[in-house]
């Protein structure tokens, strides 16, 4: 059975730093490339970053690059993605998501090449 689970969402102020954190299964984290998308209500789902399977690649949306960072520590099955500088563009529902350690590196911008994904947790960041 597939489980993401996501962790550590909160209600932060502009200009804060937090860290949400996605654990798996240790069949699933060892065999996927693994990223983390966002939605805001009304809004569709967006690429945020992605990780590769060995964590030596990483991929950022252009809105984020510089003030999030994305890692994998697979000894514990587990991504993170650290925020900085958040801003109230940032509120969302952050997902973390799992596909196949073999997809392209272009595809993983798409929500539509991952096939397993966590419940989501709340960042709120107010003004």
């Amino acid at each position: 059975q597939v489980l993401l689970r996501e962790s550590g969402g909160g209600l932060v102020q502009a200009g804060d730093s937090l860290t949400v954190s996605c654990t798996a299964s240790e069949r699933t984290f060892s065999r996927s490339a693994m990223a983390w998308f966002r939605q805001a209500p009304g809004n569709e789902r967006t690429f945020v970053a992605a990780i590769s399977l060995s964590g030596n690649s990483t991929y950022y949306a252009d809105s984020v690059k510089g003030r999030f960072t994305i890692s994998r520590d697979n000894a514990k099955n587990t991504m993170y993605l650290q925020m900085s500088v958040l801003k109230p563009d940032d509120t969302a529902v952050y997902y973390c998501a799992a596909t196949a350690a073999t997809t392209k590196s272009f595809l993983l911008r798409s929500w539509k090449s991952f096939a397993y994904w966590g419940q989501g947790t709340q960042v709120t960041v107010s003004s």
